[in-house]
């Protein structure tokens, strides 16, 4: 490791929480090098964003208060400064990158405002010179027309372009060290590893020194050049990637590495190279040239015309009883419209649904009536799809007593079997769904889909947002309710590793189109299109010699530094 620029030495942080102290940062040490990527590593509340928050003296409670350790950077013991003098500090020397853009950038303010205001309260630069030193930064965050866009606002960008602005953002105070707190989290897989290689090539111009925070390992290993493993508020293992990554030191590391879907090809594929898919001669969803228009904001001078973009555009599909297939693309594609114009949540514009040999479009009260009766969705987030009043034994309760399949007498030992099936402890019928971890809360949403006693599960990114060990035991439980249950499950998602662990078939959408479908092996060996290949590149592999976004290219992906 390089010189230190940062050193942080027996850092504890407690909170008191209905009258009781708990630890929640355990006496963690360690540096940070000049101009060195240090991955902090570790599942929800392992205490990462909690550390970098002591670091600035940002923590998120009046409750939660550093109780002990040093934070040295340069001669200064950060723990000892004032509010002014950390005022200082936050922004021209230590800046710090959030997870959601969205949240942390002023939604009524300019995006080259944002970066100028940091200019001109750290630097002291004219209005004039902050704009010119703005619209530069936002050059090299990649805006591809930074003049231009100077003047537009948060919500005219991608997420993507949105995580670059916050990057800009803390880059306007040309601070020594930078904070990236899972900026890639909620990102496509192709935006994640933009982003990445962005924050490595601001190392290589800049000489910045980076905290880079993350649940992935993947991530850390074609980034990073030091790996920082923490669990429970405790620093459980410290070292060099290679070192860490080929021979992990710590049961939970190993754990972690296991999770993993970037596995390599062998140890993934086996299943998929023998199985054989259902052969039934009738499928049971068929999809026929399916349009979903949406109209666009304003609106059109041409009397009797409405201007509209077509969410879904010409997509035709079928899938057998039984079968698993995983619909990927990046936000905006089409993918959770079609989810939803599947389950007749969103009209048609034209073309036909066929569910179990009903057409929505022309028997569109009886397919209904099927359709919710014999399928089922799994949403992205667990906790908002899940109502807070109540608990999940009264909710399982409600669909089944409203699906009426199940006698009422058999109701309450219906709940019982349905949390057995999703590995959840039966006491978590009496629990609601904010005393229940993530993981948790999307067992009980699937618990809740099977209660529909569906042949259809539609699973639209429900293990985004979760850490990679929960991700790992979701599409385990997938695997073994599929097995159990002859379901047909359509598994929506960005990450084509994870599809490769469970589908059968990929379906790679693109702007509201299918450019690609076949066996997930087929697929993955030899891609037919570019943005797939692309897809595949930007997996982010526990492989630290594999470059990041190999096989990534302007040509190949020329969309994603659009706004």
């Amino acid at each position: 490791m390089s010189e230190p620029i940062l050193s942080i030495r027996d850092l504890t942080v407690h909170a008191m929480l209905d009258g009781e102290t708990r630890k929640l940062i355990d006496a963690v040490s360690f540096d940070l090098g000049r101009g060195e990527i240090l991955g902090l590593v570790g599942e929800s509340g392992s205490g990462k964003s909690m550390i970098c928050r002591a670091l600035v003296q940002l923590l998120p409670s009046k409750a939660i208060a550093i109780t002990g350790g040093s934070v040295m950077l340069g001669a200064r013991d950060l723990m000892t400064l004032g509010d002014d003098a950390m005022r200082a500090v936050r922004g021209a020397e230590i800046g710090m990158v959030f997870q959601n853009p969205t949240s942390h950038l002023d939604p009524v303010m300019r995006i080259g405002d944002q970066i100028a205001e940091g200019l001109r309260y750290h630097q002291g630069k004219s209005r004039h010179d902050a704009k010119a030193m703005a619209i530069d930064i936002l050059a090299q965050v990649g805006f591809p027309d930074p003049q231009r866009q100077y003047g537009n606002y948060p919500h005219e960008f991608s997420g993507g372009m949105r995580q670059r602005a916050m990057i800009a953002v803390a880059l306007s105070c040309n601070p020594e060290i930078l904070i990236a707190d899972e900026p890639t989290t909620a990102l496509d897989v192709t935006i994640q590893a933009q982003i990445l290689k962005l924050l490595m090539d601001l190392r290589d111009a800049r000489g910045l020194s980076i905290i880079l925070i993350t649940h992935d390992l993947g991530i850390v290993a074609q980034t990073c050049d030091r790996i920082a493993v923490l669990r429970h508020g405790r620093l459980l293992e410290l070292g060099d990637k290679r070192q860490v990554l080929s021979a992990p030191q710590h049961a939970y590391t190993v754990s972690l590495l296991e999770s993993h879907p970037s596995m390599p090809e062998d140890a993934i594929l086996p299943a998929l190279r023998t199985a054989s898919l259902p052969t039934a001669a009738k499928p049971l969803l068929e999809i026929d040239d399916l349009v979903v228009r949406f109209p666009t904001p304003g609106f059109s001078l041409l009397k009797g015309s409405k201007p509209a973009v077509a969410a879904v555009n010409g997509v035709s599909l079928r899938v057998m009883p039984g079968e698993t297939v995983g619909i990927v693309g990046e936000s905006g594609s089409g993918k959770s419209t079609l989810a939803r114009a599947i389950l007749g949540l969103t009209p048609l514009s034209s073309g036909h649904i066929s569910f179990d040999g009903l057409d929505l479009a022309q028997q569109r009260r009886q397919t209904l009536a099927k359709i919710r009766t014999q399928s089922a969705m799994v949403f992205q987030d667990p906790y908002n799809a899940l109502n807070p009043r109540m608990s999940i034994g009264t909710m399982l309760a409600e669909v089944l007593t409203v699906q009426n399949k199940v006698p009422a007498n058999r109701i309450p030992a219906r709940v019982l079997e349905l949390l057995d099936l999703v590995g959840l402890d039966r006491e978590f019928a009496t629990r609601r769904p904010q005393s229940m971890s993530g993981g948790q809360c999307q067992r009980a949403g699937i618990a809740r889909a099977l209660a529909v006693d569906p042949k259809l599960i539609i699973a639209d990114e429900c293990v985004a947002a979760l850490d990679v060990t929960i991700q790992a035991q979701i599409i385990d439980l997938f695997r073994d309710l599929k097995s159990a249950m002859n379901l047909t499950l359509l598994f929506i998602a960005h990450d084509l590793a994870i599809v490769r662990n469970l589908c059968d078939r990929v379906v790679v959408m693109y702007r509201g189109q299918i450019v690609e479908e076949g066996l997930c092996e087929d697929v993955f060996a030899r891609p037919q299109h570019a943005y797939t290949a692309a897809l595949i590149a930007a997996i982010p592999d526990i492989d630290p010699d594999k470059p990041l976004m190999a096989g990534l290219s302007a040509e190949t992906i020329p969309h994603l530094l659009t706004a």
